[in-house]
């Protein structure tokens, strides 16, 4: 019995692993089968330095917005936008990436956090592949 309960837990986390290796896999809801795909939700939250003058805040603020609009280029970049009344939390991005440290790698040259008006936080989101907001 033992041997059993043994073996049938080491498979799992084979299974859990495998499927955490992937960034994809199928999934059945009903009569519909659903592809689910790992993406790299960022949360971009208040970063410790926020006492720049308007006029820098401006042409941070522009060098942000053009730098979200070339990853969006690049396909990297799936969705993004600011929260309303988020508190610390000033957005999110979404990236269509292999691993958070890509993520990272690629926003960490936003204007916005290298001044260090934001900071980054990621991790892995699943969804339906093809998912879009209506």
């Amino acid at each position: 019995m033992y041997h059993k309960a043994a073996f049938f837990s080491f498979l799992l986390a084979i299974i859990g692993f495998q499927s955490l290796a992937q960034r994809e896999f199928k999934t059945q809801g009903g009569d519909t089968t659903y592809t689910m795909k790992r993406y790299v939700f960022m949360l971009l939250n208040e970063g410790p330095t926020r006492t720049q003058d308007s006029t820098t805040v401006a042409r941070i603020q522009e060098g942000h917005m053009k730098h979200i609009t070339e990853m969006a280029k690049t396909g990297k970049l799936v969705i993004a936008g600011p929260f309303d009344n988020g508190g610390k939390h000033r957005g999110i991005l979404i990236f269509d990436v292999d691993s958070i440290s890509q993520a990272i790698r690629i926003e960490s040259t936003d204007p916005a956090v290298l001044s260090g008006r934001l900071e980054m936080e990621a991790i892995y989101w699943w969804a339906a592949k093809g998912s879009k907001l209506p």
